[in-house]
């Protein structure tokens, strides 16, 4: 295995999806931008093609698989435009989150615990050195002092899937042009014509996918609804 590859298995990192993520890296990289860490997203149950993330001195770089793994999805994000990062700690991996200065808020979530703490720390430290101006050692990374929210143990045999209505019209849910929800009034979406899925692009499929993210974050809808919302969105990625 190349020096490269060995360099980002530190902290359980799947070997095989580093490996197709360098590979393509070589052809996406600026001058002068190095690789800094990469996250790989795992799930509890077995995850073929995983999500990752890749930190560099110049941007964070979303790597989506799609196709069944032929191809793959870039999406890239300047350290100038990323205002704050966070990380939420839960039971099963965390959820590295970063928002940037257009208040659009981006989360990969199931990212083991010490991958999400050296995102955020890496994070952190780009983020001081565009602010101080002065040479920062990426070298050495501290444990960042992050918010732990701690959830109550559970037993896993004892979670049960809570059943939820089918949704067969994804698109009419939440307009691409708005992803605020109204609290005022809960059916403000109601009666317009969207787009359907097929025809969105790769951008507005991945803010309508951000955007039910924040409605279960908020409470507003269920897990369940939410997963259904995100296999079909990811079928048409």
């Amino acid at each position: 295995m190349k020096e490269q590859i060995k360099k980002f298995l530190n902290e359980d990192q799947d070997p095989k999806a580093i490996e197709k993520i360098t590979a393509k890296l070589q052809d996406l990289l600026m001058k002068n931008e190095e690789v800094g860490y990469i996250g790989v997203q795992k799930k509890p149950a077995i995850t073929v093609f995983p999500d990752s993330i890749v930190l560099t001195n110049k941007r964070i770089i979303l790597c989506k698989p799609k196709n069944l793994g032929l191809s793959m999805d870039f999406v890239d994000y300047d350290w100038e435009d990323v205002a704050a990062a966070f990380v939420k700690e839960n039971i099963l991996g965390s959820e590295f989150s970063f928002s940037t200065k257009s208040e659009l808020t981006i989360s990969i979530d199931y990212i083991p615990k010490t991958q999400a703490r050296k995102l955020y720390t890496f994070s952190k430290e780009q983020m001081d050195f565009l602010k101080s101006g002065s040479q920062v050692e990426t070298a050495s990374v501290e444990e960042p002092k992050i918010e732990l929210i701690q959830e109550e143990e559970v037993e896993v045999e004892e979670v049960e899937e809570v059943e939820t209505e089918e949704v067969v019209n994804y698109a009419e849910i939440i307009p691409v042009a708005q992803p605020e929800y109204n609290t005022h009034n809960q059916n403000f979406n109601e009666g317009s014509k969207e787009k359907s899925l097929s025809e969105l692009s790769q951008d507005e499929l991945f803010e309508k996918l951000q955007n039910y993210k924040k409605l279960l974050d908020n409470g507003l809808i269920l897990q369940g609804e939410y997963d259904n919302y995100k296999k079909e969105i990811l079928s048409h990625m």
